[in-house]
Parts: structure tokens; sequence; C-alpha cells
């Protein structure tokens, strides 16, 4: 592959990545309290599901924010109620955070909502076998390079 044609795919692959990535973030569980709800916030209710409890300066590492922007996300969450901080048991300055059962429903049914739009819109494209085998590698793919 020529540097322009890296360069080519790059490009595309960014356009349709931002523009999927639009779609997805539109859809969220309902309920009046979800409204307000930051991507940021989601982004870390997602993390705590799927790693479990994490230490603040873990959290602002895992999410490339700064631990006073975290500090302030998991703030908003704790008082929704989706998190729970919990002091650490050898250093009481520590604190870890904890998705609490309400949280995990916000996340459990905003993923499948998301999924059950990809699956739709997925279906109405009528791809072949052979795309669909294709969209699934390159999922993949994107899967290695967002965890650069």
């Amino acid at each position: 592959m020529t540097s322009e044609n890296l360069h080519e795919t790059a490009t595309e692959l960014r356009l349709a990545t931002f523009r999927l990535a639009r779609r997805l973030r539109s859809v969220r569980a309902v309920d009046s309290r979800n409204a307000a709800m930051s991507d940021a916030q989601l982004g870390v209710l997602a993390a705590l599901r799927a790693h479990g409890r994490h230490s603040l300066t873990a959290l602002a590492d895992r999410e490339r924010v700064t631990a006073p922007t975290m500090s302030a996300v998991v703030t908003g969450l704790e008082e929704q109620g989706y998190v729970t901080r919990i002091p650490d048991d050898q250093d009481r300055r520590r604190v870890h955070v904890e998705i609490t059962p309400a949280g995990e429903k916000v996340v459990a049914e905003t993923l499948q909502r998301r999924t059950e739009l990809l699956v739709a819109e997925i279906t109405e494209l009528g791809l072949t076998g052979r795309e669909l085998t294709v969209l699934h590698e390159a999922s993949i793919l994107m899967r290695k390079l967002a965890e650069l």
C-alpha cells in the first residue's frame, strides 16, 4: 500500500468512525434522569462495568482526562446514584469508585439500544455474507486501533 493509499484509508476511516460514533452517542437509555448524562459520564460507567472498581487516578488515566476532571465526572454520577465512592482500606486519602446497580442498568440498556440500532441499519443495507464478514473483520481491526 502506498503512502497516498494509506492516507486515503485513514481519512475514510476517520470520517466513517466519527459519523457512526455520533449516531450511536445519540442513543441512550431513556429515563428523565439520563437526559443530562454526558458522553464522559457514560464512558466512565461503561469502564467501571467492564473493568470493575477503580481509583479516581486509574479512571482518569483510562479515560485520558485529568484527575480533577474525573473527580467532577464521578461527583455527577454519584449525585445521580450511578456510582459510589469507597475509601481505600490502607490509605484513607485514596478513594475507589464502583458502579451501582442503577449505573449497571443504564449502561446495559444503552448498549442494548445501540446494538439494536446497528443491527437494524446493517439489516437495512442488505449486506451479503461476504460483506458481513469484511465488516466483522474490520471491527476487529478497529478495536485494535482503539486500544493503542
